[in-house]
Formats: structure tokens, C-alpha cells, sequence
């Protein structure tokens, strides 16, 4: 996410040294739109993962920096833990975690760690149930 952000120190170096108000204007306005070009984006990425994520998906918070300005946002998630008496829940737990990590068009790198341990815990779930079986059939 971070390549498409802008930052406004082109704009205070150019526009605040000069002190007429059309200046400031166009200041204040280029600062507006990039508020909300970065809210929409850090938003819409945000918001894929709290749909796919469903009921273990938590509120979406974004941060902001001291101007005001967008900068990252985040959704709580709740990483389901290998449930040995019913491991077919921890994969499907897994399952929307992995998905809700993945919704975004543009997956960051924490979004990647999310879904590999994800996976890793869909794994040992996976291996729960194979060792199940394995009791049950001899």
C-alpha cells in the first residue's frame, strides 16, 4: 500500500513559504484529496478483509499521521489455535483467515504472514485428523 501515498512535503515547501491565500488554498485543497484518496484506498482494502473474514474479523482502524493524512489501516482477526476435539473447525477457521488475508486486490507483506500462519495452523489440523483416523481405523 505504501507506493501509491503521497506525502504533502512538496506541497508545504512550495505553498505554506508563500503567504497569500491562494496558495493555502490550493494547499488545503490537494491535502483534502489526498486524505481521501487515502482513506478510500486504505478503507477498501480494509473492508475486503473484514467481509472475508466474517464473525472472526474485528473492527477496521485506520491510522493516520499528525496532518490528518491516512497511512495504514488494520483489521483485528481471530487466528483460530489447533482445537484437537475438533480439528474440521481449525481448518475452517483457517480457511477464513487465509481468504480474509488474501480479499484484498493488493495483499501487503503482513497480509502474507497472516495467511502463511494461517496455513501453518490449518496444517497441524490437518495432521490431527489424519493421526484421528488413523486411531480410529486400527
Amino acid at each position: 500500500m505504501a507506493g501509491i501515498f503521497l506525502n504533502l512535503n512538496s506541497f508545504n515547501n512550495r505553498y505554506l513559504r508563500n503567504s497569500d491565500d491562494s496558495a493555502k488554498e490550493r494547499y488545503e485543497a490537494k491535502k483534502r484529496a489526498l486524505i481521501e484518496k487515502n482513506y478510500n484506498h486504505i478503507y477498501n482494502h480494509e473492508l475486503a478483509h473484514k467481509i472475508a473474514g466474517g464473525s472472526l474479523a474485528g473492527d477496521i482502524v485506520i491510522e493516520r499521521n499528525s496532518e490528518g493524512i491516512p497511512f495504514a489501516g488494520h483489521v483485528s482477526i481471530k487466528m483460530p489455535t489447533l482445537n484437537e476435539k475438533n480439528p474440521q473447525q481449525t481448518i475452517n477457521d483457517a480457511n477464513t483467515i487465509i481468504r480474509s488475508a488474501m480479499a484484498p486486490s493488493d495483499p501487503s507483506d503482513q497480509d502474507y504472514k497472516v495467511a502463511d500462519q494461517a496455513r501453518n495452523i490449518k496444517a497441524q489440523a490437518e495432521n490431527a485428523m489424519s493421526k484421528k483416523r488413523l486411531n480410529v481405523v486400527v
